[in-house]
This record gives structure tokens, sequence and C-alpha cells, in this order.
């Protein structure tokens, strides 16, 4: 038993480089009197740092053959080196599971051998979980690199989410920091999945019983700040996987300075958790408000402010858009307001068909007029956009101030 709380003292803090274990969009029903019960999404809690460990979360093995520069398992560190066998991190998980500690597995490896053998028995783990022990709980399998399409499909069919890691953003700082690896081995497995996904959706269209196949879709990590990537690079390559791949998530994880490497930023030169935060809002806008990447961050504007929200930053870079009458605009224009929400946004469209609103009225709505009275007109309330931009930016950082920026709810903060 020593030796089993040994590995996974280290193969989970290992794991907590990778962010992207978010579990939404799966909906496996339990069936048969079997284990667990994955519902619309599942409630995560956060350490200090704001990583998820609602799931069990770890690496099958810290053994791994490339030397990546800005990886902590990367074959040259001189770490103690363990590996769980597949039957160990089965029971664990179900020992935890019936504990209530966990409500589903987040399962990453390092690659040894080469990246069938490792898919292989990160599938295994699944496999044996639904098969044996009739487990329904949330499942989440980091996918290996230049694994086949056969192992990618067998791991969808027992996987709620699979991803592949994209790691740097720059194609020339991958070559630079992971020249043993290949971006095209990244892209192939993101394009069949891709297909396999949309496959399955036309056939259970079809045949009711059809196979489920990685219900909650795919999802990708970027690591921020070792290659010295500006956002707007950043967020042109996230854009362009939600196009091409239709991922259900990007995640953005600041590189954590972990050795001397001259390829690398120095020791103590780590990201700053509000640039992390910067780019989730950017993200977030570019899914659910109807921005492009190109609008957010360009090559005149390449670095999203730290002062300010990306929203607002757009705004005051567009004042040709303001004010926004909220009784007559669209609802693609009310969505570009700072300080009007998404579900605001729609509860102001669907309210006005009964009569023109007032400022007390949104503020009922919930919009947050302390940053919206600035950018809109509204019955009885009429304001020209800030003749002193430098005024606006004053007020709203003073108003930001008031608000906790931590790790812990850096993928729950919206300061829209």
């Amino acid at each position: 038993m020593s030796r089993i709380i040994e590995k996974l003292e280290i193969l989970a803090d290992a794991a907590k480089y990778d962010v992207s274990c978010s579990s939404s969009g799966s909906n496996r029903q339990n069936k048969n009197k079997g284990i667990g019960n994955t519902g619309a999404g599942i409630c995560h809690t956060y350490t200090e740092d704001g990583r998820c460990v609602s799931l069990l979360k770890i690496l099958l093995t810290n053994f791994c053959i490339y030397d990546c520069a800005y990886c902590v398992t990367r074959k040259s560190n001189d770490i103690k080196r363990v590996a769980f066998t597949v039957q160990e991190v089965v029971d664990l998980t179900i020992n935890f599971y019936r504990r209530n500690y966990i409500e589903g597995l987040f399962l990453s490896s390092g690659i040894f051998k080469n990246a069938d053998y490792t898919m292989e028995r990160l599938i295994l783990v699944a496999k044996k979980l639904r098969m044996d022990h009739n487990f329904n709980g949330y499942i989440h399998l980091k996918t290996i690199p230049g694994a086949s399409n056969d192992l990618m499909y067998e791991a969808g069919l027992y996987a709620d989410r699979l991803s592949v890691n994209i790691e740097i953003p720059i194609e020339s700082g991958l070559k630079l920091l992971a020249p043993e690896k290949n971006r095209q081995d990244m892209i192939r497995p993101m394009d069949y999945l891709k297909q396999k996904i949309m496959e399955v959706k036309e056939e259970k269209e079809k045949f009711k019983y059809t196979p489920s196949f990685t219900p909650a879709g795919q999802s990708t990590q970027m690591i921020i700040g070792a290659s010295g990537e500006t956002d707007a690079q950043i967020i042109k390559v996230a854009q362009n996987l939600y196009d091409k791949f239709n991922l259900k998530r990007v995640y953005y994880s600041g590189y954590v300075p972990i050795s001397d490497d001259m390829r690398l930023p120095g020791i103590g030169s780590a990201i700053p958790f509000l640039r992390e935060n910067r780019l989730y809002q950017t993200d977030w806008l570019m899914r659910f408000y109807g921005f492009k990447s190109s609008e957010l961050v360009n090559e005149q504007h390449p670095v999203l402010d730290l002062d300010i929200d990306p929203k607002l930053s757009w705004a005051l870079r567009n004042p040709g858009f303001f004010p926004v009458d909220i009784n007559n605009a669209d609802l693609h224009l009310i969505l570009r307001v700072p300080g009007i929400g998404l579900t605001s946004a729609h509860k102001i469209v669907n309210a006005r068909k009964h009569g023109h609103l007032d400022i007390e009225q949104l503020k009922k709505i919930g919009v947050s007029l302390n940053r919206a009275k600035y950018f809109i007109i509204c019955r009885g309330y009429k304001q020209i956009f800030c003749d002193k931009p430098e005024q606006l930016i004053k007020s709203y950082i003073l108003n930001a101030s008031k608000s906790k920026y931590s790790r812990s709810n850096f993928y729950q903060t919206s300061l829209f």
C-alpha cells in the first residue's frame, strides 16, 4: 500500500501541469446497477493555484522517451521514475469513487516505448472500468500523438472526452523546444476525431443503438510563454483549431520555469496568472460572443491588456460602435457592450418585446451598469461615449480592483 501511495503522490503531482480536465458535455447514464453516473456536467473543486481536482487526475507513468525542454517528465530530468500498472489505476479509481472522493478519471501519461504501446495501456484502463466494473463515471483520456487511428477509435468508445495537446502554439517554438516531436502527429488525430464524431452523430440519427463515441468531444492545451509567442499568435491558433476541428475547448497553461535551459525563459519568470485569465476571456468572446480573433488581438494590438478585460479593450479601440441603443440594436451589438453578459443580452432581447427598457430594468436583468453605462442609451438615459477614454479606464480599474483575481477562479471569472 505504501508503494501505491508513493506512486500516487509522484504521478498526481506530475499531472498538475495539464489543466485541460473539464468534464462538461457528457451524459453517460447509469445502467444495470453499475457504478457512477455522468450528468451534463461535473462540479469541480480547485486547489490554491486553480488546478481542477474533482477528477482523479494522474499520469500512468512519468517515464518518457522524449526530451521536451518545457516538460517536467522529460527524459533528461533527474526525477524519480514510477509507473502504475493498468490494474492499479482501475483499483484506485473504483476505490476513490466509492469513497466519494472523485467523480471520474483524467488519465494522461509519459510516452514509454512508443505511442501505440502507451495508448494501448490508457485504453485498457478505460475498458476495464467500463466492461469489468460497469463504471459509468466520467473518463477523460489524454491521447498520445502518433497513435494509430484504430487505437483512437477504440479510445473514443470508452472515454467521454479525448484530447491531444498542441503543447507549443507556434510550430517554430515546438521545433526549438521539442525537436523530436512533429506537429502533424498532433493535427492528424484531431482531424480523425472530428470526422469520426461527425460520422457517429449521423449514424445515431439513423440507428438508435449506435455506440457512443467520445460524447464530450475533444479538447487541447497550449503552454503559454515558453517560446515567446504573442497573444495574437496564440489566439489565432486557437481560432483555427475551433474552426477546423470543432474542439470543445482550448486550454491555456502558463509556462512554469522548471529548468535553466537556455532555450526557455529563466527561473523566476513565470507567466502572470492574469495573462492566462485574459486568454480565457478572449477565448470566451470568440466562442460565445461572436468576436473574431483578429478583432481582439492583431498585428497592431498583439498583446492583451492586463489592466482591463479584452471586451472593454476592444470597445475603447472601436468607439464607432457606441453608444448602443439597447431597445433597438440587434443581439450581435448588445453582446459587444462591456458589462452585458450572454444571459443578460438574451434577457434584454426578450424583455424589450413588451416595452422599452430603462436603466432600472437593465439593472434587474443583471447588467453591470458600472461598465455598461458608458456604452449604451435606453429609455430615459442617454450617454455619449466617453470623450476621455483614460477617465473611463481609471474608473473601470478602480471598480475591477475590488474583485479578487486568483488562480482558483480563472475558469469561472467573467468580466462581461
